[in-house]
C-alpha cells in the first residue's frame, strides 16, 4: 500500500464517473484523480546555461619595418622619388579602406542573413514567442490588470463522459479542466490528461470563455508523455498570451495562477511565488519523470491546464499538479512555458514531438528481480528482441541482452530505461552498458528520432515495450 504522504494528485477534475473495463468504455479510479508519485531520486538535474562565446581573434595589424637611414641620391631624381612614395601611401590607404569595407560589409550581411534566418524560423511556428505589448501595457503590477488580462485569455475546457454500467444503462458527467489561447485563430493549450477520454474515446470537448461563449474543440494533437494537449475551435480575433521566458524564472518572484477549480468556480485567480526549481514529477509508477517548477499559489481540481502568469503579465507555466496530502499546502507544479510551447509548435505544423530518442527495443517485462535472483543473473531491461534497422540493431544490441546501464544511469528495468532514454535527443550518442552471455559488454547507440504511427511491433515512443512480445 503506497503511503499517502507519497502522492501527488493531479489537478483533474475529482468527479470522473466510474465505468466497466470493456473495450467500449473508459475504466476510471474510483474518484477520476491522477496521482503523482514522488521519484525516489530526481531523474533530471538542472539545467545550467553556460554561455559560450565565440572566442575573437586579435586583428593583424600591419607593423612596417624599421626605416634605413636616407641614403643621398641625385636631384634630379627626387621630384620621381616623392610622386613615387605619395602613389604608394593612396595605394595602400584604398587597399585599406576597402578592406574595412568588405569586413564591415561582410558583418553586416551576416547579421541580416542571420536576422532574416530567425525571422522565418519564427514564422514556421504559428504560436509566437515575442510578446504582442499586451502584458506589458497592462502594467502588470496592479494584480487586477493581470486578472482581467487572464479573463480574455484562459479558457475553460469540458468533456462529456457517458458510461454504460452492467444493466446498460447510461449515464453523463463532465471531465473540467482549464486551458488557454496561444493564437488569434482559436488554437488553445491545455493539458493532456484534462482531455484524455475525450481523445481516447472521442468525447466532444468543450471551450467556454468569460464572457459565457462556448466552441466546440478539435484535439489537434497530443503528447502523453508531457502531459500536452493542442486544442482548436473555429474563431478569430482572440487575445493570445504573452509567452513569458521560463528558463529565466527565479525562485521568490510573484505568480498568478488562473483557472477553474472544482469545475464549478470559473476564472478564479489564485496568487503566489515560485517555490523551487527543476522538479521532476512523475504522473503513476509506469510512467516517466516531467520537469517542473514548483509554486506556492492555490490550485484545485479544474485548475489543470490554465495559464500561470508573472508580474509583466506574461505565461511562464501550465498549472498541471499539486501535491496533497493531510497537513501539506501550497505545493503547485507547473510545466515550463518555453517547453509547452516547444511541444504545442510541433503538435501544430508536424503532428508529433519532432526530436525525441529513439531505441528500437522491445523490452520484455516479465523479467524482474525474482528471475534475476533465481537465475543468477543481474537486474535489468531483458530485450525480447530488436526492430531491423533500428539504431538499437545498428549498435549490436540483440535479444538476450539485458541492459543493466544507459549514460551515466543505472537501469533496473523497463521504467528505468524508458526514463533514461527521455534525456537523450534523436542524434545523441550514449554507452549502453549490456549483460551477456556471462559478461558485461559496452555497446555505443546513436539514437533515432521517434516518429509517429511506427511499425515497431508494439514499442511506445520511446522504442520500448511494457508488455511481453511473443514472435519475432
Amino acid at each position: 500500500m503506497e503511503d499517502r504522504n507519497d502522492e501527488i494528485k493531479n489537478t483533474d477534475i475529482e468527479n470522473n464517473p466510474e465505468t466497466e473495463d470493456n473495450s467500449s468504455t473508459p475504466s476510471f479510479s474510483d474518484n477520476g484523480e491522477y496521482h503523482f508519485i514522488k521519484p525516489e531520486q530526481n531523474l533530471y538535474e538542472d539545467a545550467e546555461f553556460v554561455p559560450c562565446g565565440e572566442d575573437t581573434e586579435v586583428p593583424k595589424y600591419y607593423v612596417p619595418a624599421e626605416k634605413k637611414p636616407k641614403e643621398e641620391k641625385p636631384k634630379g631624381k627626387t621630384v620621381i622619388s616623392k610622386a613615387k612614395k605619395r602613389f604608394v601611401k593612396y595605394v595602400c590607404a584604398c587597399l585599406v579602406c576597402a578592406l574595412i569595407g568588405g569586413a564591415v560589409g561582410g558583418v553586416v550581411s551576416w547579421k541580416v542573413m542571420e536576422s532574416k534566418t530567425e525571422a522565418q524560423s519564427n514564422s514556421d511556428k504559428p504560436i509566437s514567442t515575442g510578446t504582442s505589448g499586451a502584458a506589458i501595457s497592462s502594467k502588470a503590477n496592479d494584480k487586477n490588470d493581470i486578472y482581467s488580462l487572464g479573463c480574455k485569455q484562459a479558457v475553460g475546457v469540458t468533456t462529456e463522459v457517458t458510461t454504460t454500467n452492467w444493466f446498460g444503462q447510461t449515464s453523463s458527467s463532465a471531465v473540467s479542466g482549464s486551458g488557454f489561447v496561444v493564437t488569434a485563430d482559436g488554437y488553445i493549450v491545455t493539458n493532456y490528461h484534462v482531455i484524455e477520454y475525450a481523445y481516447k474515446y472521442n468525447y466532444k470537448v468543450s471551450v467556454m470563455f468569460y464572457d459565457g461563449t462556448t466552441y466546440e474543440a478539435t484535439i489537434v494533437g497530443v503528447e502523453e508523455t508531457n502531459d500536452i494537449a493542442v486544442l482548436k475551435i473555429d474563431a478569430t480575433g482572440l487575445s493570445p498570451i504573452d509567452v513569458g521566458d521560463s528558463e529565466s524564472i527565479q525562485v521568490g518572484e510573484e505568480v498568478y495562477a488562473i483557472g477553474n477549480p472544482l469545475g464549478e468556480l470559473a476564472f478564479t485567480m489564485t496568487t503566489g511565488h515560485v517555490s523551487a526549481l527543476g522538479r521532476s514529477i512523475v504522473t503513476s509508477e509506469k510512467s516517466s519523470a516531467i520537469s517542473m517548477f514548483q509554486f506556492d499559489a492555490a490550485v484545485n481540481s479544474g485548475n489543470s491546464g490554465g495559464p500561470l502568469y508573472n508580474s509583466n503579465g506574461e505565461v511562464i507555466g501550465v498549472v498541471t499538479a499539486k501535491y496533497s496530502s493531510s497537513g501539506v499546502e501550497g505545493l503547485g507544479f507547473a510545466i515550463p512555458i518555453n517547453d509547452a510551447i516547444d511541444i504545442a509548435n510541433d503538435l501544430i505544423t508536424k503532428g508529433y514531438v519532432t526530436g525525441k530518442a529513439y531505441l528500437g527495443a522491445n523490452i520484455d517485462n516479465r523479467y524482474n528481480s525474482v528471475y534475476a535472483n533465481y537465475y543468477k543473473m543481474p537486474e535489468g531491461a531483458y530485450v525480447f528482441n530488436v526492430e531491423k534497422g533500428s539504431c538499437a540493431e545498428k549498435c549490436g544490441l540483440s535479444a538476450g541482452d539485458i541492459i543493466t546501464k544507459l549514460g551515466d544511469e543505472e537501469v533496473k528495468g523497463f521504467n528505468d530505461l524508458d526514463s533514461a532514454i527521455r534525456q537523450y535527443k534523436a542524434g545523441d550518442t550514449a554507452d549502453i552498458t549490456v549483460y551477456r552471455s556471462g559478461t558485461y559488454t559496452t555497446l555505443k547507440v546513436t539514437f533515432d528520432e521517434s516518429k509517429p504511427n511506427t511499425d515497431s511491433n508494439g514499442v511506445n515512443e520511446s522504442g520500448l515495450s511494457s508488455h511481453p512480445q511473443f514472435g519475432s
